[in-house]
């Protein structure tokens, strides 16, 4: 990860070792992954079933346990000057390497996405040791972001509104989903993504499906389009959703979209330090349940962002954790009418000291397309 040192590296870990104790952990086992990226800034040169696992605790030193035919690529990481290197050969036991790293009987949190078999093997070394995921023993690890991870977010904003600003110029009529999608990829690279994690293009019935994949079915004047779009800049991430219509909307789909305007909205005007995540579903899902379409509001208002497109926090009923400047996240509500249509407006929000202010800024109305 380029643009941060070892100091910021070295403060990552400190606190990650903090938050660790306060949580009643006896550390924080890093495997490959977001994870290891944002406290090492290391991605190893290829997803093996070798074990690689940064060791953060309070009681000392962070090590980073690697297999010594990638040393030499573990040693070029930003945070190795502050992180002791230690490696393990094949033929050798990693597990045990790692278990003179840790404490016998100690709780720990690790990475989502360790693999099963790195787990049992630590709890082979270490019967008397205990393993909890990072989404439940430290959720907010990196859910606030500093001053320079909050300018590569807007960064991403601003490039994927610059794709929008120039997919709306394309054809749509008379064309497969799959075609503006393919002009939507270009596009987000044209204007700076490195990587595409997803172009949406969900037309008439197919809008109904949040999620729906790009398919054949070609766009005619009438259509409801759902355009849900996002990646990676400079490694972290965009997300946006706008609800466009081929040539002129009827009142219904005008009323729909109005509706989800405003719940987005008032999602938004909810945001604020120290209120609890699920309070900006429950302002944006209110607007909806008032007009009587709640049934076709299926899914939370919104997920955090950075360098995953979705990971903590979640708003969403039940999340309590409070708002803190510095956090990202999605608020996109929005309203499926099975077999008809689907509608969802979608920004990436950051919380200030004051309130919220949005990462894209290209209009919400219901924009019209040829």
């Amino acid at each position: 990860m380029t643009g941060f040192t070892a100091d910021d590296f070295a403060a990552r870990q400190a606190r990650a070792a903090e938050a660790g104790a306060g949580a009643g952990l006896a550390g924080v086992l890093v495997t490959p992954g977001p994870d290891l990226l944002y406290l090492a800034g290391y991605t190893p040169p290829a997803a093996t079933e070798r074990l690689t696992m940064l060791v953060v605790s309070a009681d000392r030193d962070p090590a980073l346990v690697v297999p010594a035919l990638e040393r030499p690529d573990a040693e070029r990481a930003p945070a190795v000057d502050r992180v002791s290197l230690v490696d393990w050969t094949d033929g050798a036991d990693p597990y045990e390497t790692a278990a003179r790293l840790l404490a016998p009987s100690g709780r720990y949190a690790i990475s989502d996405s360790a693999w099963a078999m790195h787990v049992l093997g630590l709890q082979r070394a270490l019967p008397g040791s205990s393993y909890v995921s990072m989404s439940d023993g430290l959720p907010m690890l990196r859910a606030v972001k500093d001053a320079a991870e909050l300018r590569r977010m807007a960064a991403a904003g601003e490039a994927a509104d610059a794709a929008f600003y120039d997919v709306v110029k394309v054809r749509f009529a008379r064309r497969r989903e799959v075609e503006v999608a393919a002009d939507l990829t270009d596009l987000l690279l044209r204007h700076g993504h490195s990587q595409v994690d997803f172009a949406i293009v969900g037309s008439g019935p197919n809008g109904a499906n949040p999620h729906h994949e790009a398919g054949d079915r070609v766009m005619e004047e009438g259509d409801t389009v759902v355009l849900d779009f996002g990646g990676l800049v400079d490694g972290y991430g965009s997300d946006t959703t706008r609800t466009v219509h081929v040539g002129e909307p009827t009142e219904e789909e005008r009323e729909v979209h109005e509706l989800v305007l405003r719940a987005q909205e008032a999602g938004f005007e909810a945001v604020r330090p120290g209120i609890a995540c699920q309070e900006i579903d429950r302002a944006a899902r209110r607007v909806i349940d008032a007009d009587g379409c709640g049934e076709y509001f299926i899914h939370r208002t919104g997920h955090g962002i950075g360098l995953t497109t979705h990971e903590p926090p979640y708003m969403v009923e039940g999340e309590t954790h409070p708002l803190e400047p510095g956090m990202c996240f999605s608020i996109e509500p929005g309203i499926y009418l099975p077999g008809l249509f689907g509608v969802r407006i979608e920004d990436i929000v950051t919380v200030t000291e004051n309130g919220g202010e949005r990462l894209n800024t290209t209009p919400r109305d219901l924009h019209v397309v040829a």
